[in-house]
């Protein structure tokens, strides 16, 4: 958030306006002030605190207009309050870059994608034979896949254009195939496998990967060292095992700030690393068990 010197004249323009009934100079207000930044957010904060009862009221109304308003500071919240879901999570982060996006409508594509997978599923259903579904939904009739041609591009990692163009990396493909799998009732977990993000199965008694990158290839444990391509060891394997939500959302902040820089993008990248920092923070407050 930018910020610029508040004059008295201002304060007091703004100040007449705060109990104004039109929505229109409401909304007005909020971006004004918002734009403003942090004088503006002080000047509120004294009216707040101040003795008139009523300007204090709709200035708290106000400094909370401003702080849903603000989609970083909302995804900020979400990190602090530990309380992570994938889709919700993912949302709130395209929201940084694309504050304008409406959550129903990513919804709303995810859900057409489920519906199209429950027409083709004849039960009962083993778990790959379900992804087996999914993937000709998601990579051959819909035709998403890796953009191993324009990696670093930072719309890569966001759902919204991941729905948009139908390319995406291996971690935002693996989110967009595992929340069309819970929409179908299917118990499928991140895998946040070293240098590639998976998906993994382990409803049965060997388990099975999916790398929604390579248009939902499988790969059994036994293909896993191979597949790392050097990553990781044999001793490391038993490792691969489900990631929490907040490794996964932190690891989009880290490919992001890394993509940002890599175009050029400097004050994108410093804000996503800050998000990084903020999964740190959170998790190390956790309590012990």
């Amino acid at each position: 958030m930018q910020s610029e010197d508040l004059t008295d004249d201002k304060q007091d323009a703004f100040r007449s306006l705060l109990d104004d009934p039109s929505p229109s100079v409401q909304k007005a207000l909020v971006e004004e002030l918002s734009r403003i930044g942090i004088s503006a957010i002080a000047f509120l904060e004294d009216l707040s605190a101040g003795s008139n009862r009523m300007l204090a009221l709709h200035a708290r109304r106000i400094l909370q207009e401003i702080e849903n308003a603000n989609p970083s500071r909302e995804f900020r919240k979400f990190i602090s309050s530990q309380n992570y879901e994938l889709e919700t999570g993912a949302i709130m982060l395209c929201r940084v870059a694309y504050p304008e996006l409406k959550a129903a409508d990513i919804c709303t594509q995810i859900d057409a994608i489920a519906d199209r997978c429950r027409e083709l599923i004849a039960k009962p259903i083993s778990p790959r034979e379900r992804c087996v579904v999914i993937n000709r939904v998601l990579f051959h009739e819909l035709e998403f896949r890796g953009n191993a041609e324009d990696y670093e591009n930072p719309d890569n990692s966001f759902l919204n254009r991941v729905l948009e163009t139908k390319k995406g990396l291996p971690i935002s493909l693996s989110i967009l195939y595992l929340l069309v799998a819970q929409r179908l009732g299917a118990d499928l977990d991140p895998i946040a496998y070293p240098g590639h993000f998976l998906v993994g199965s382990f409803e049965e008694d060997l388990p099975f990967y999916i790398d929604p990158f390579k248009r939902g290839r499988f790969i059994s444990p036994s293909q896993l060292l191979d597949y790392s391509n050097g990553f990781i060891s044999v001793s490391q394997l038993g490792n691969m095992a489900p990631s929490p939500i907040r490794e996964v959302l932190s690891r989009c902040c880290r490919n992001l700030s890394n993509h940002y820089s890599a175009t050029g993008q400097e004050k994108m990248s410093r804000l996503f690393s800050s998000f990084v920092k903020d999964f740190l923070a959170a998790y190390t407050k956790q309590p012990s068990s």
